[in-house]
């Protein structure tokens, strides 16, 4: 099945293999050469691959529902958030005794805030498996209830992205307020350990780094699955004159709601993966600004290409840690230049431009 999917993808097989050859690569670096020694990886750069791979899975996401279906999702920052926060929540309850207040049962902000027992939703939620079905579910059922209104309601365009950027900016200031249960301001932080394996260790970092590198490929097959299928015809169908496929007798809402539910649960299964690594979650994730960004990660790789949402994802956050560590008050303004030039010289991205140049030499060829 997965060279049927991968048959036609050239890019898609090349990429996955340097996904697996990359990732134990940096696993085997990391946990059998000592520090000091010229092959070794440290365990900062295995975190910070780690978190590339979140994001690169984020951003397959939103290619699914932009490049395939369209919708120009402002608001996928919300669903990577919401499933970073049921990590979280998990994380803070394996802390027990351990944290600064030494209480056995509430986390070090209920204790701060003077509250006596735990809100509702944090009951269970100290099991892995309860964890994992809030991780998948929170956000899956938040996109499914938005999504139900919005498009029963035939609400397209700008006027879509506008309403999801309104719903990532509504939590975001519920987020911060104290009387949620979630930390506030603050967040959730100072994590110790996951399914009793310490956070702080190099090997559990590893691990997280192997297990998003594994998300990934799923996410990725999972979303060729879909837009070499049917679905995926009809989608891109819907994408390019939805009023047609409707008058053909489709029901252009289910096919919006289902994929748009989709890619929220990748996106939630994305925040999980990254809260560990990170060692924090906080509203600021719900930041509108963020889910521009994975916007113009999709435009700068390529839209409608899936492997291009990863190359985005990969060279924009790359530059991002290289340009806030040295020219820090330049970023945004790098950001801005850097998907004005991809706009207006590369408006299919990088993956369109290497498609157009590789096309461009196989034609050569033949005419020699």
């Amino acid at each position: 099945m997965i060279r049927q999917l991968l048959e036609d993808d050239r890019y898609g097989r090349i990429f996955l293999i340097l996904l697996a050859v990359g990732s134990l690569y940096v696993a085997v670096a990391n946990q059998l050469f000592p520090a000091g020694h010229p092959l070794h990886i440290s365990a900062y750069t295995v975190a910070l691959l780690g978190k590339y791979l979140t994001y690169a899975l984020l951003a397959i996401a939103v290619d699914l529902v932009w490049g395939y279906l369209g919708i120009l999702s402002l608001g996928h920052g919300a669903f990577f958030a919401i499933g970073g926060y049921a990590m979280g929540m998990y994380l803070m309850r394996q802390i027990g005794d351990r944290g600064v207040y030494g209480h056995p049962v509430l986390p070090d902000f209920m204790v701060f805030l003077n509250w006596e027992q735990m809100p509702w939703f944090w009951y269970g939620i100290d099991h892995f498996w309860h964890a994992a079905l809030v991780i998948l579910l929170a956000p899956g059922l938040l996109a499914y209830l938005f999504g139900w209104f919005a498009f029963r309601s035939r609400v397209t365009g700008v006027y879509l992205s506008i309403m999801t950027q309104a719903m990532t900016y509504a939590l975001m200031l519920a987020f911060f307020r104290n009387e949620m249960g979630f930390g506030g301001n603050n967040g959730l932080t100072d994590f110790k350990d996951i399914l009793g394996f310490s956070l702080q260790s190099d090997s559990t970092r590893v691990v997280l780094m192997l297990f998003s590198a594994i998300a990934l490929a799923f996410g990725y097959l999972s979303c060729r699955y879909i837009v070499t299928s049917k679905m995926g015809r009809i989608s891109t169908a819907i994408r390019d004159s939805e009023d047609r496929v409707r008058f053909l007798g489709y029901r252009v809402y289910h096919y919006k709601l289902w994929i748009f539910t989709f890619s929220a649960v990748l996106a939630g299964i994305a925040g999980a993966l990254y809260v560990p690594q990170v060692g924090i979650i906080n509203p600021s994730e719900f930041s509108p600004i963020n889910s521009i960004e994975i916007v113009v990660w999709v435009a700068v790789g390529g839209r409608a290409t899936l492997v291009g949402a990863v190359i985005g994802a990969f060279v924009v956050n790359y530059a991002k840690t290289y340009l806030t560590g040295a020219f820090p008050e330049l970023w945004l303004f790098a950001l801005g230049a850097l998907f004005i030039v991809v706009t207006i010289f590369a408006p299919r991205g990088i993956v369109g431009l290497l498609k157009e140049k590789t096309s461009f030499v196989f034609k050569r060829g033949q005419t020699q």
